[in-house]
């Protein structure tokens, strides 16, 4: 460590497990911006599911230990490194990958992965944009999978923020949003947050009162977070040219295609 480095306190993991693997430290160097590079005061940091399946070490992608969990936080820019013209110290930003790792004082983060935070969302709120509504904006309009006028349901959407933010942005884009969840207070924030009916997939027979809710017609597009349990169920439910967009999964499936 460099004499006179400036430290900060960063949650590190040395071995892949638990929760209990998480460390807090409070003699973390405060890493330098390189070209391209920004470095952000973390005022908010988003926690994932993703960034629990790593630490585990059960996803496919796993970091080089020790690390810093974390991807998406918000902050106020505390330095550029070179080459860095679309930002400077001041700046309230949020990032959807940090270098470094979010769940830390200090992040850094390449400059085409930070953008600027507008004034009416707090820190907290723009630590939630990166990974559920980028997840959702490209799962429903990037990938050209939903189109003005069509049904979609969104399978397990009480249970995260990007089934949240697929109900919000399938309702602006003026689509028919159902949505399911499994509690009585899942329904309601499904509710609240623009889907058009709601049913519990808990309930034995929810599939049937959902082909009920539209028809022999079917479901246009299904934005699917569990599709071990669901993918089957969903292709019973699929119209003629009907599409399902996997954003989770947990296990394997079989399926007759």
């Amino acid at each position: 460590m460099a004499t006179g480095q400036k430290l900060m306190r960063a949650v590190r993991v040395f071995e892949f497990g638990g929760p209990e693997v998480l460390k807090l430290q409070s003699d973390v160097a405060v890493p330098i911006p390189k070209d391209f590079q920004v470095l952000i005061k973390v005022h908010a940091c988003g926690v994932n599911p993703v960034e629990t399946y790593i630490r585990s070490g059960t996803y496919s992608r796993k970091p080089l230990l020790p690390y810093t969990p974390g991807s998406d936080v918000a902050g106020v820019i505390e330095a550029v490194g070179d080459n860095v013209s679309a930002f400077k110290k001041g700046d309230r930003v949020f990032t959807t990958s940090t270098i470094s790792g979010g769940y830390a004082e200090y992040a850094l983060a390449a400059d085409h992965t930070v953008y600027k935070l507008p004034e009416k969302l707090d820190f907290r709120q723009g630590a939630a944009i990166g990974v559920p509504y980028f997840t959702a904006y490209r799962a429903l309009i990037h990938r050209r999978i939903a189109r003005r006028g069509e049904d979609i349901p969104d399978h397990g959407n009480s249970m995260g923020m990007v089934g949240i933010a697929a109900c919000q942005i399938a309702r602006a884009y003026g689509l028919k949003v159902l949505g399911t969840a499994g509690t009585e207070e899942g329904q309601k924030i499904v509710l609240q947050n623009g889907a058009h009916e709601v049913f519990n997939h808990r309930e034995v027979n929810y599939i049937d009162k959902i082909k009920k809710f539209v028809g022999e017609k079917g479901i246009d597009v299904i934005i699917e977070m569990l599709a071990n349990v669901n993918l089957s169920k969903d292709l019973n439910l699929l119209s003629y040219g009907g599409r399902v967009m996997v954003v989770g999964n947990r296990g394997t499936i079989e399926i007759n295609p």
